[in-house]
């Protein structure tokens, strides 16, 4: 049984206590935050606390807090034997080096409260201080997860940099589109089909191979006509991610 502690209460630590609480041989023994209030999603109320000096004793302390607010709560955190490990993708691991045991258990997904999730499909990304502790996060890991990678804190930050871009900034992009079509009277649910063929064809495709558009095909005609229906921001971004894609395949405007 791997005994654990969760210090959060926002979405990756709310769905962390989900998973692991229909979890065999893992016990979550608590969830920690400052504020009791947030920690109404804790089913008993028990091991919901707000005193970090009740913190019982466990084999892994999950970190589940803004990545700013990390370096604080490091100070704050009493000495323990177990593991503290943060699930933050852009902060190091030895942002938790005030302690004998630290490592981090980066679960690398969009998390929204009310959205159920499968855990089995998640990559989780980990590292640890030593084989040992590497050794037990892992184990946690796969209790959850079926995929998942050692990854330093130099790889890490490369890929939270690149899931911002194929994550949030694909998002506004939705967002941004489904804004046109709700000024121009269409809705957004004709492109939802586009969309979930867009993703479905990087399953078996390279994603520069699996561009299309009038970027690709140096359309300037099409790209003009596009320009001038969009305001000042909107320009800038169409613009901007035309050239990048030109420039990406060797096209010239």
């Amino acid at each position: 049984m791997i005994k654990v502690v969760i210090i959060g209460a926002g979405n990756v630590a709310t769905h962390l206590y989900r998973t692991f609480s229909e979890t065999e041989d893992v016990a979550i023994l608590q969830v920690y935050n400052r504020n009791p209030e947030h920690l109404k999603f804790v089913k008993e109320p028990e091991k919901r606390i707000s005193d970090l000096q009740n913190l019982e004793n466990a084999d892994v302390y999950l970190i589940a807090i803004k990545d700013e607010a990390i370096p604080e709560f490091v100070l704050e955190m009493p000495e323990t034997d177990g593991i503290l490990a943060h699930t933050s993708g852009s902060q190091p691991m030895n942002i938790l080096n005030k302690f004998e045991n630290f490592g981090v258990f980066y679960p690398l997904q969009t998390f929204s409260k009310n959205k159920q999730i499968d855990f089995k499909n998640i990559p989780v990304c980990l590292e640890a201080n030593t084989k040992a502790n590497f050794h037990l996060l892992k184990k946690l890991a796969e209790k959850i997860a079926e995929n998942t990678y050692e990854v330093n804190s130099e790889q890490r930050k490369a890929l939270h940099l690149s899931a911002v871009f194929v994550n949030n900034f694909t998002n506004h992009m939705f967002a941004m589109a489904s804004e046109y079509c709700r000024k121009n009277e269409l809705p957004f649910d004709i492109l939802r089909p586009l969309i979930r063929e867009t993703v479905d064809k990087i399953e078996s495709l390279d994603p520069i191979d699996a561009q299309t558009g009038p970027a690709l095909r140096n359309d300037k005609k099409t790209i003009q006509m596009h320009l001038e229906m969009l305001d000042e921001n909107q320009k800038k971004i169409y613009t901007i991610l035309t050239e990048s894609i030109q420039k990406l395949h060797g096209k010239k405007l």
